[in-house]
Parts: C-alpha cells; structure tokens; sequence
C-alpha cells in the first residue's frame, strides 16, 4: 500500500533531498487559467455570478448569499450538546493561546529626541473561508475567527459553500460555530467565487435586497482547494492572502522505541483528508518500518474512509523513508518542511527543539497531530508544500500589520544631519540631503 524511499548511506544536499522525497503534484498555474473567468464574472456582476456558480458546482441556487440572522441562531439551538462543549472547549484553548500571541508596541530611544517606535496595527477587515468539501470542518471556523479577534480585527466575515442537503445554507455545524463565536456576517459562498466576492465585492448578494452587498477586504485566509488556490494567486495584489495551500501532509520521525499502532493511526488519520493527502514516515529502523507497514494494513481496512485512505497512502505523495540514523532522519524531515512534524523518539523534546522547517511540531507519543487539529489551542492552518521553509501558520500576527513612527526633535535631526547628507550625495540624491539642510538653512 505504502511505498519505501531508502536514503541510507546517501549524502545529499537538501535540494537533491527534496527532489527524492514524495510530495503530491498539483499545477495551481493550469488551475489559474481555469478559474480565471470565475473570477472576473464574479467582479463584474457580483451577486448574480456568485448564484450561477452555486448552481453549477453545489447543485443549488441559493436566493441569499448572506445567511440570515435567524439561521445562525438556529443552528447553536440545534447543534449536538456534545459537539458544543467540545467546540466551547477548543475556543477557550485557542483564545488562551492566541490571545498571548499578541505582540506588543515598543519604543527605541536611538538618542535624546529621537525616536523609533513600532506600532502594530490590526486590519480593518477580513474574509476567512471555510472549506465545504470531502468533510465539514467548524474547526477551521475558530482557528481563523479566533487569530482575527484576538488580533483586533473590527471587520470580519465567513464565508463556506452552498450545501443544497441545507437549501444552500453552509454545513449547520459550521454556522453553529460561527454563532457561538459572535460572527454575524455569514455567506453560502464557496470556491474561486467566494475568494472573488470578498477582493473585490459583490453587490446584490440577496436577491430580495438589491441594495445588500458584501464589501471588499484587506486580507482573506483560510484553506481550500485547488480552485481556491488558484483564485488566491488571481486576487493576491488587490488583497492580502495567507498562502497558497497545497494538498494536507504529514511527517513522522520514528525511531526504534515508537509504538507502530500510534504512527500507523497518525498515518492513517492525515490520508482520512483527501487522496491527495501526504503521509510520511522517517525512520531509522527496519522493524519500525515492517511493523507500521502491517498496522497500516490493519487499521485502514477496519476505517470509515478506506478507500479514500488507501489512494493516499498508495501515492506518490506517501512513503516509509529510510535513513541511516536519526541525524540523517533530522536532515530529511528539513528537507521535507512538513506541514506537521511528529517527532516519535526516545529523545524527542531535543530533536523538536532542533527543527528547523515545519508548521507545526507535535512532541512525543500523546501528541497527534489530530489534537492540534482541534483543541490543543494551536493553530490548525499551517504551509503545505515545503513552504514550511518560508512561511508561518496563521496566528493573529496574519491580521496585523508593522508600522514605525519615526520622531526626532531639531536637536536630534541636526546631530545626525552629516550622516543623512553624506550618504544622500553618495547615492546621487542630492535633494534628499537638501530636504535636511533646509530645515537648517
């Protein structure tokens, strides 16, 4: 079912690395060209083009985009007590932790009256998506509503497909959460659409309302498919995006002391997501190997999404990759820069402390990734890819943006006036010196 990459005894570069280890292949540029007309039509006739998507990708017509006020209060009434506590309980988590994340202003005395000082300023106003797809997914709900709040955001709105099971409404789960978290504005909204309706605005989103319209925002986050994707690269200019989010993966660090039944069950609970679904074991032992290998066999076949878990874990995107020793297993797990990183060895808190690229990192074996999934308080929205080398999670440091006052008095300005004039005169810039002399003239 699941392939084997052997590395042991090879020296490689972390390019030559990269180039050998799976990784599922998605031509976001081909989906551009497809999604390129969704976009458009959705910026020149807005609400109208967003009802003519939902009909001919969700199968239903919805006559409001915007969910009704009583539909949200509907859905927290009905929602299953026992989903509610969990959701209640993975809020106050994530509220713990993101609201710590905040950073704070400070002030740099570069000399006596003069001043450097960083502000950090919230976004006015931001779309957050909410997939629709092979699952429902209110976790995604809290993981970007709960980074904007605490981040100060005064603006936000959700938006997650047309479900025609729900006369195009969203999944009711998902408007549960976004009741419980005080969001009001709500859209039935999905696909490349969904990312056009909020770069560039849609007017008459209710049809019974010609005036009702959803207005352009500054940034949009949230993950999707490759359509989405491909829409986030269209709109990206005109509005802040969080990043171009590829298939979900995993990778697992393994050494001879791990338990097979928990790497098997993280295997297996990441290639549940999608076919496409990246699963990836590093290890430096062929009993480890052998024995999730038969693990894998055993509890795949036992699970609700077989068949969709066997096309993952049968794909170029899946392998055991074997490695020398666990130094070698560090250098390929940096190669790799999972989007989450198991670290399953018997010293494990040094290795997880040695990371250098993944978005998450999930230490020892009573830390899945599924608890960062959804109630260890961690965010949930993380690079795919191998971006990991570049780029963040989404945290509330995504909604906000770095401003530097600079101030300095006349006695600080002319103390540094020869630097700032000399440096001016040795770029050709003359006028920038004389804009300083000026002030002394």
């Amino acid at each position: 079912m699941i392939s084997t990459i052997d590395l042991r005894g090879e020296q490689l570069s972390a390019r030559a690395l990269q180039e050998k280890l799976p990784r599922a292949q998605v031509d976001v540029s081909a989906a551009v060209e497809m999604v390129q007309p969704l976009v458009s039509d959705v910026r020149d006739r807005g609400g109208a083009a967003l009802r003519d998507q939902a009909e001919k990708f969700d199968g239903v017509r919805p006559e409001n985009l915007r969910v009704p006020a009583a539909e949200l209060t509907r859905a927290l009434q009905e929602l299953d007590p026992q989903v509610r506590a969990a959701l209640e309980r993975a809020t106050a988590n994530l509220r713990l932790v993101h609201d710590a994340q905040v950073p704070q202003d400070f002030v740099t005395e570069v000399g006596p009256g003069a001043q450097v000082r960083q502000r950090w300023i919230p976004m006015r106003r931001v779309g957050l998506y909410v997939p629709g797809g092979l699952a429902v997914y209110p976790s995604s709900v809290l993981m970007n509503v709960i980074a904007a709040q605490s981040a100060g955001v005064e603006s936000l709105a959700v938006t997650s497909p047309a479900q025609a099971e729900f006369n195009g409404l969203p999944h009711p789960t998902i408007l549960a959460a976004c009741e419980l978290l005080g969001v009001t504005e709500v859209y039935a909204v999905g696909g490349a659409g969904a990312v056009a309706m909020f770069a560039y605005g849609a007017s008459a989103v209710e049809a019974t309302n010609p005036a009702a319209a959803c207005e352009p925002v500054d940034v949009i986050t949230g993950p999707g498919n490759v359509w989405v994707t491909a829409a986030k690269r269209i709109v990206m200019g005109t509005v802040g995006i969080d990043a171009e989010a590829g298939p979900t993966e995993i990778a697992i660090l393994a050494d001879e002391q791990a338990n097979p039944a928990f790497v098997a069950a993280d295997l297996i609970s990441q290639a549940e997501h999608d076919p496409l679904a990246g699963s990836v074991l590093v290890t430096d032992s062929t009993k480890l190997a052998d024995a999730v290998r038969n693990e894998i066999a055993k509890q795949a076949g036992e699970a609700k999404h077989a068949e969709r878990i066997a096309t993952s874990l049968g794909g170029e995107q899946s392998a055991i990759v074997l490695v020398s020793d666990l130094d070698q297993g560090m250098e390929v797990i940096d190669a790799y820069a999972a989007e989450h990183l198991e670290i399953h060895t018997v010293d494990a808190a040094e290795r997880a402390q040695a990371v250098r690229n993944a978005g998450a990192i999930f230490v020892g074996n009573h830390s899945p990734v599924s608890l960062g999934d959804y109630a260890a308080g961690s965010n949930h929205v993380l690079p795919t890819g191998g971006s990991a080398r570049f780029s963040s999670g989404l945290g509330v440091h995504s909604f906000l943006r770095a401003v530097q006052v600079i101030e300095f008095d006349e006695t600080a300005l002319k103390e540094i006036s020869e630097a700032v004039i000399a440096l001016a005169e040795a770029e050709d810039l003359p006028a920038h010196g004389a804009a300083v002399k000026a002030r002394f003239s």
